[in-house]
């Protein structure tokens, strides 16, 4: 397939993340101001769209307390700055076994929780966009599974269909697009599918671009894709994207390091992504625009 540049891209910000990142970098937001914060930063240096995970914020471990997701989401539409909001909704889905000879009954780390309680905040926040986690895999941790089987992905979106709230699907592999294709198929999706392409997480899709181009070329062309790498090569991708015809994400969650010994903010990362891209001829895109393009509803502040 021959590549076609995009022309008109927008940036997504992954802000936080749920990795355990947060001793690894004072950069790292935990609180829901800090996040709040951090995704409004981002937008300022030409981020169109925020994801947002939330944190304890006094461990800053992952959280799904529904009052930071409510913190979060006011703050950002109070800003005054015009942002896309886009809240995760992959939590929930975590199954930790007991270990290789007893692996049942599972971890107590273990966070398994129906499909209503995973879209709760989601319900509740009403973001324009909300992540899909389009199937199950093995993570780095040596017993712990991404668990969304195909009973929950078709609850998950027809719920967030029924809401209003556009779905991102996140694939890890390229089984994971060929789900999703199904979910369109039997109308639990709209046609007009948004599709991130999660490059080099283990153990999903390797980053190598004949690996990339596979998982591109398994999106319909109706649909609109957005691509990452993670650590070292999440700049590389940037412009990778971009030439096969596709977005951008960067952002913390995958990626602390703006260069070697230098840590990274996300409005340093989404700054360099905004300079690659106009680099390479390309224009970076605002959050009005994305709405346009993606057919997005925007939510006023709760209090407005």
């Amino acid at each position: 397939m021959p590549l076609s540049m995009n022309r008109d891209v927008f940036i997504t910000c992954a802000v936080t993340g749920s990795g355990a990142t947060q001793d690894r970098s004072p950069h790292v937001p935990r609180s829901p101001k800090q996040i709040a914060d951090s995704a409004i930063a981002a937008a300022k240096a030409g981020a169109a769209i925020v994801h947002c995970h939330v944190r304890d914020p006094e461990t800053g471990t992952p959280s799904r307390k529904l009052a930071y997701y409510r913190e979060v989401t006011d703050r950002i539409r109070d800003a005054e700055i015009d942002i896309v909001l886009n809240l995760t909704a992959g939590m929930g889905g975590d199954m930790i076994f007991g270990g290789t000879e007893s692996p049942l009954p599972l971890s107590d780390a273990t966070d398994m929780a129906g499909a209503s309680e995973r879209v709760a905040h989601i319900a509740e926040c009403l973001p324009e966009i909300c992540t899909l986690d389009c199937g199950t895999m093995n993570f780095a941790e040596a017993d712990y599974v991404m668990t969304n089987t195909p009973g929950m992905l078709t609850a998950m979106a027809g719920m967030m269909t029924e809401l209003g709230v556009k779905p991102e699907i996140e694939a890890f592999d390229t089984g994971h697009l060929w789900y999703a294709k199904q979910l369109v198929a039997d109308g639990h999706l709209a046609p007009d599918a948004l599709v991130q392409l999660c490059m080099g997480v283990p153990w999903g899709a390797p980053d190598d671009l004949n690996t990339f181009m596979a998982m591109v070329n398994n999106v319909p062309d109706s649909w609109t894709f957005s691509a990452f790498s993670l650590g070292r090569n999440q700049m590389a991708y940037v412009a990778a994207a971009v030439l096969a015809g596709g977005n951008v994400r960067v952002g913390l969650e995958d990626n602390l390091w703006l260069e070697k010994g230098v840590l990274a903010t996300n409005e340093a990362l989404v700054a360099r992504a905004k300079t690659i891209i106009e680099a390479m001829g390309a224009r970076v895109i605002g959050a009005q625009e994305v709405r346009d393009r993606l057919a997005l509803v925007k939510r006023p502040p709760q209090n407005g």
